[in-house]
Parts: structure tokens; C-alpha cells; sequence
């Protein structure tokens, strides 16, 4: 029986609920990763089943199969956004998926528009644009978002409060002026893929307004990788 009632797509390919890939039912066995057949995500409120695509002759087709696009916009980017952000890939998207998405500790940032978000997107993340995550640290919507990751406005830093945290004898680490960081979430944020300046755009913003480096993980295969590699994505 399918463990998600919801519309599940592989590398492109749309399969209802009935027709969900089960893992092991003929064959061996194309796990995540090894003795790691599948794992489960709640996105929006359902269960969905995180696994390859077990039919080896499977092909991808489609936008994300194309090798090469004219450069700009659709350049390659480094393999690191910020020297103190560190580069994910998929098995560590398992574990994130696992751990912090499931203890309520991190969030998977689909940093994408809204109008590619709605095209399929990877089980368990939300998005918040980099549009979003762009604007000015006074901007509603970057305020609004900030809540959500966990981060508390600060009332007015005094002058006496500001030196005695320049001093250290008041603990500020993971404070900026304005923002409170030190309960904030562990953010996974993701785009289209390699080409795609989607999160890294996100992930600057992020950093100019003081959220911690040690909190941010860039998945730089983004969707092209992820479909790539056969793996479920959700509509």
C-alpha cells in the first residue's frame, strides 16, 4: 500500500497513488542509499514516501534533462555560496529529512518563485522565495519570514546594553541589532540546480541580515540533480 494519498512525481513523471513505485516488489532493489530502500516526509500534513525510481531503463525527459542553457542568466555557480555555509548533498538531505524536518528543529527551503514551486517541489520543503529573502531587513515580508524560521525581533538596543555586548559581559553571540538568532532553525535552502541563482540569492540575503552561517546548508543539486538521480518530487 502507498504510504502517500497524495500526487507524487518521478524525474517528471506523474504517478498516482495507485501506481506509486513500490520499493522491492520485483528485482533488486535501487535504494536512497545503501541498506536505505525509502524514508518518509510529512509535506502539508501527508505522509509521502521518499524513494528512487526502480525501473533501470528509466530515462529523464523535460526541462531539467537539458544539458545547456545561454549563459547569463544560466551559469554555473561555485560549489560554496559562503565559506561558512556548508554544501549538501542528497544522502545529507535524507538525514536532514529525518532528523531535523522531523524534530521540528530545521526547515527545507524551496527558495524558488512561486510559479516554479508549483511545478513540483522536494517532499517536506516550504517556500519562501528568494524574492523574499532578498528584501530589506524592515521589508514585512523578510520580517514575516524570520519569524518563521524561529529568529524574535529585538526591542531597541541602548548604548549601555551595546557596549556591555561589545565587552562580552552580556551574551550577544547570534544577535544583531535588530534580529534575536539564537533559537533559530536549521535552514536547508535549494533551487533548480547548479545554473540556478535562486538559493544562493536567498542564502546572501540571509546573511546581511545577520542569520547565522552555522544554521544555513546550501543544496546546490537542486532540482536538477534531484530528478536526475530518480527521487520523488510532489505537486
Amino acid at each position: 500500500m502507498a504510504a502517500s494519498v497524495a500526487m507524487c512525481v518521478f524525474a517528471g513523471q506523474v504517478l498516482g497513488a495507485e501506481e506509486e513505485v513500490v520499493v522491492g516488489a520485483q528485482g533488486a532493489v535501487i535504494p536512497l542509499y545503501k541498506d536505505k530502500p525509502y524514508l518518509h516526509v510529512i509535506h502539508k500534513g501527508r505522509s509521502v514516501k521518499v524513494q528512487r525510481v526502480q525501473d533501470t531503463d528509466f530515462e529523464l525527459h523535460g526541462y531539467f534533462a537539458k544539458t545547456s542553457r545561454q549563459c547569463p542568466p544560466f551559469c554555473l555557480g561555485p560549489m560554496e555560496v559562503h565559506p561558512q555555509v556548508k554544501t549538501v548533498g542528497e544522502i545529507e538531505i535524507f538525514h536532514f529529512m529525518e532528523n531535523q524536518l522531523r524534530d521540528g528543529t530545521g526547515l527545507l527551503i524551496d527558495a524558488r518563485t512561486p510559479e516554479w514551486h508549483a511545478k513540483g517541489t522536494i517532499p517536506g520543503s516550504v517556500n519562501v522565495p528568494f524574492t523574499t529573502l532578498s528584501k530589506a531587513i524592515d521589508d514585512l515580508e523578510m520580517i514575516e519570514a524570520l519569524e518563521s524560521f524561529g529568529a524574535k525581533p529585538r526591542e531597541p538596543v541602548g548604548a549601555v546594553t551595546k557596549t556591555l555586548e561589545e565587552w562580552g559581559v552580556m551574551k550577544a553571540e547570534n544577535m544583531t541589532d535588530s534580529w534575536d538568532f539564537t533559537n533559530c532553525k536549521e535552514l536547508v535552502l535549494w533551487c533548480n540546480g547548479p545554473a540556478c541563482g535562486q538559493s544562493p540569492r536567498a542564502i546572501t540575503g540571509l546573511l546581511e541580515v545577520g542569520y547565522p552561517p552555522e544554521k544555513i546548508h546550501y543544496y546546490r543539486g537542486g532540482m536538477q540533480v534531484w530528478q536526475l538521480y530518480g527521487l520523488t518530487t510532489i505537486n
